[in-house]
């Protein structure tokens, strides 16, 4: 079995549960040929975030996202592809992309699922589901519109804050203010706030706030925290700060 499934058996935790588990309960038994049980602790009883159950989070808001402008293509499923062997390795993808496939035709509550997520997972990695889903939107060069304002709403109901939005959203969608977005202060600011927002930003995105999912995750984590330490450089040389 390779790392995805491990992921999935090793436990679901939480999203096991409610509109999740609903949406994925019926594909997750097909992937288990060898009858490897799926964990889920009783219900309700409280759990952190599992591997398994962020991995599972994050498929069923890609597929909202894919679905977004009412079709789906070929080239986008070989980005997502692209995207998950690029952050988990080749088996992984190709066990993640049979399961996209499934979700795919699924209606999804995308507001309901939010909700869930929003209840149950930390904040950190609730902004790292927002990162993942702009660099999946981003795959093909740019982002839709139409995946734009879905993301948006995702935001909106796993509750990140709109200066956060902005700023991952800065990561992927240039504007002439992108720098100053991702570290969430106005262009007037001073260096001293400047240094201070940094400062607050790179704790904010460190990878070890995402530690618990594992080495895959973390790893996948340090492109967002590149990117704040990225914008910092930028604005030290366009003001010679020290």
């Amino acid at each position: 079995m390779a790392k995805f499934g491990k992921w999935v058996a090793g436990g679901l935790g939480w999203a096991f549960f409610g509109p999740i588990g609903g949406i994925v309960g019926f594909v997750v038994g097909s992937m288990f040929e060898n009858g490897n049980p799926v964990t889920a602790p009783e219900a309700g009883q409280a759990t952190r975030t599992t591997t398994g159950g962020y991995v599972m989070s994050l498929l069923v808001l890609v597929a909202a996202v894919m679905k977004a402008d009412g079709k789906v293509l070929k080239s986008e499923l070989d980005y997502v592809k692209a995207f998950f062997v690029r952050s988990f390795g080749a088996a992984s993808a190709q066990e993640a992309i049979k399961m996209l496939r499934d979700l795919l035709n699924q209606t999804i509550p995308v507001a309901d699922i939010c909700h869930q997520i929003q209840k149950n997972m930390d904040y950190s990695s609730r902004l790292q589901l927002l990162h993942f889903l702009f660099g999946i939107a981003q795959a093909d060069g740019k982002v839709d519109p139409v995946e734009l304002n879905l993301i948006d709403h995702i935001a909106k109901n796993m509750h990140i804050t709109a200066k956060d939005f902005e700023s991952i959203k800065s990561m992927f969608v240039a504007n002439t203010d992108a720098a100053y977005k991702i570290l969430e202060v106005e262009p007037s600011a001073t260096d001293e706030e400047i240094k201070k927002a940094y400062r607050k930003m790179a704790m904010k995105y460190h990878p070890d706030k995402v530690s618990y999912l594992g080495e895959d995750f973390q790893k996948a984590a340090h492109e967002k925290f590149q990117k704040v330490n990225e914008a910092y450089e930028q604005l030290k040389k366009e003001r010679n700060l020290v």
